[in-house]
């Protein structure tokens, strides 16, 4: 059974950087394109950053290109996403998830996701 589990969050101050991990069992990364989607109370989950199987393409949501990094480390089973440039707008629990089709943004597309990782980012 496919386990996706994230660590790195925490709470850091505007301008401050992050580095989520996502640690995948169960199946080998390769198998699967990647993303990171987050939420903020009272708001739906939302795209953030989505990478494909062997980390040749990216995609980001454009409130977080240019201050956020995603990378995969196939042999380790591991996602990252680099968060740089920290506003209090970013915070939310972010998740991972994995998808079998091609790359997107789409949440419905994603099959497994992990529990959450809460960031928060003070003004």
């Amino acid at each position: 059974q496919v386990q996706l589990v994230e660590s790195g969050g925490g709470l850091v101050q505007t301008g401050g950087s992050l580095r989520l991990s996502c640690a995948l069992s169960g199946r080998t990364l390769v198998s699967y394109v990647m993303g990171w989607f987050r939420q903020a109370p009272d708001n739906e989950r939302k795209f953030v950053a989505a990478i494909s199987r062997t980390g040749s393409d990216t995609s980001y949501a454009d409130s977080v290109k240019a201050r956020f990094t995603v990378s995969r480390d196939n042999a380790k089973n591991a996602l990252y996403l680099q968060m740089d440039s920290l506003k209090p707008e970013d915070t939310a629990v972010y998740y991972c998830a994995a998808s079998v089709g091609a790359l997107t943004s789409d949440p419905q597309a994603y099959i497994y996701w992990g529990q959450g990782t809460q960031v928060t980012v003070s003004s």
